[in-house]
């Protein structure tokens, strides 16, 4: 069930009902049958995988703290269920095609079909998700949960259930045990942290999806400066989507009185890649940073195993991501970004204080901003072409672009350049639309820190706010696209 569809427009209101009318004893059985449900309406034989890893890890809880001198085996145990479930749906058939191909090159054959398997919905993050728990146990940083439906409960939590924020049980499980009574505040804050994501995914994100899948679809047949426009339109297509559905589940979580973890903090405003992967998608990073980079050593290591740690790290992600290699060489890409930004960082200081940049204080940091940004969007690329060959022709269509923008330029200047974005938008409309959207954005996200749109909008005088619910309201009628887009992460 997609947060943009009608189905969710009946179905959220009624379990929020049900919800708070339900006596406190039943509420958790309330959330678990309409998170069944929720999830079942993609596939139903998807809570089969989804149950079996369930009863596997609230088994693991309860064993490690019955039998602590075996916890180390019961653990490992668990985790590789874990990777095992995962690793048959998602990854099989990318290493069998791999093992094929190497293979044939010495004259082989592999004897191993492919499989013939739906990926579940979601299955990283909820994967990530159980595990969470059993390493927490394990750390005896969470005790283990006995009550086996709110075990259930904290993996199949409807509104991060198929695209997080991954949430660790130190958060959520006693979340499930407090009661929420109705608060009219809440309930308001909620609905219009929902709204602003409907407009980012509805509006923004799938107004930009038409041109980006038209390039993306055909690289090849668009030249001139249209790549470099797919490039950057795909940059904020993606965070607007993911952004869009985290904002709709903790609107929807806030409403209940669930409190779930900010997965974003205005990403594109970072100052260098370290920054941008502390503010985008922060359950993930979080994760990787807790589970793998710091007991591998972290930055405690020497420079050597730092570079390991790193690379190791981003690698893993870019492969939590797709199984596919365009999603590997994008988490090595920003693994090399982290490495060579340590190595150069004296360098460019000492470059900026010699060109006097550092006296510009806002100019300095807007430099930041955009060479960040134009790094994050070469990365951008190999996650969303179809093969690493897509991905390099696109990288050398824009090295193009830009080299007859620059000699267009210096001949006739810039009233005489033809970009050739009439390939990519049907009219000036769709452009000039496009292009109003992002500049709505970067306005809205380039607010002073402190507070998000929706918690600005609390502290506005009465009329204003209904100005803005109305505006949002007619932008999602009037601007809207509607159809079959699916949630980006939700392939993940």
């Amino acid at each position: 069930m997609l947060f943009n569809s009608w189905q969710f427009a009946v179905f959220f209101p009624v379990v929020t009902l049900l919800y708070f009318v339900a006596p406190q004893a039943w509420r958790w059985g309330v959330l678990l049958a309409a998170s069944c449900w929720f999830y079942a309406a993609f596939v139903p034989a998807y809570l089969l995988i989804l149950g079996a890893t369930i009863v596997v890890d609230y088994a693991a809880g309860i064993a490690m703290e019955t039998w602590p001198r075996r916890k180390r085996t019961i653990l490992w145990f668990s985790l590789i269920s874990n990777v095992g479930f995962l690793f048959f749906f998602k990854y099989f058939n990318f290493f069998n095609a791999n093992a094929t191909a190497l293979a044939e090159a010495f004259g082989f054959h592999n004897p191993i079909r492919s499989l013939d398997v739906l990926l579940p919905i979601g299955l990283s993050f909820h994967t990530f998700q159980a595990m969470s728990y059993t390493l927490e146990v394990y750390r005896g940083a969470q005790k283990a949960e006995r009550h086996f439906g709110i075990y259930a409960l904290y993996v199949m939590f409807y509104p991060q259930l198929v695209a997080g924020p991954i949430e660790r049980p130190q958060n959520m499980l006693h979340q499930f045990r407090e009661r929420h009574v109705f608060e009219e505040s809440r309930v308001v804050a909620g609905l219009r942290l929902m709204l602003w994501g409907l407009v980012k995914k509805i509006v923004i994100a799938d107004s930009l999806a038409v041109p980006v899948n038209l390039y993306f679809g055909q690289p090849a047949s668009h030249h001139g400066f249209v790549p470099l426009v797919a490039v950057m339109l795909f940059a904020f297509q993606i965070y607007c989507d993911f952004s869009g559905y985290c904002d709709i589940a903790l609107g929807t979580a806030q409403i209940m009185g669930f409190r779930l973890m900010q997965n974003f903090d205005r990403p594109y405003l970072a100052r260098s890649v370290g920054e941008f992967w502390r503010r985008w998608h922060i359950s993930l990073s979080t994760w990787f940073r807790d589970y793998i980079y710091v007991p591998l050593g972290g930055n405690r290591a020497n420079a050597v195993q730092w570079m390991r740690n790193v690379l190791i790290v981003f690698l893993l992600s870019g492969l939590w991501h797709g199984a596919k290699w365009t999603y590997v060489a994008w988490g090595g890409l920003h693994g090399v970004y982290l490495i060579v930004g340590r190595w150069t960082q004296p360098l460019r200081q000492r470059t900026a204080e010699l060109l006097r940049v550092t006296q510009f204080p806002r100019l300095h940091q807007a430099w930041q901003i955009l060479s960040t940004f134009t790094l994050v969007c070469l990365g951008w690329i190999f996650f969303r072409a179809e093969s690493c060959s897509d991905a390099l022709g696109i990288c050398r269509s824009c090295w193009k672009g830009l080299r007859l923008m620059a000699r267009q330029w210096r001949l006739d200047g810039w009233r005489h350049i033809d970009f050739g974005l009439s390939t990519l938008f049907s009219s000036p409309a769709q452009l000039g639309t496009c292009l109003g959207l992002i500049g709505a954005l970067l306005l809205i996200e380039s607010w002073p820190k402190g507070s998000s749109l929706p918690e600005r909008l609390a502290h506005w005088p009465l009329v204003i706010r209904w100005a803005a619910y109305e505006a949002a309201v007619a932008s999602i009628l009037l601007l809207g696209e509607y159809g079959t887009h699916q949630f980006i992460y939700f392939q993940f």
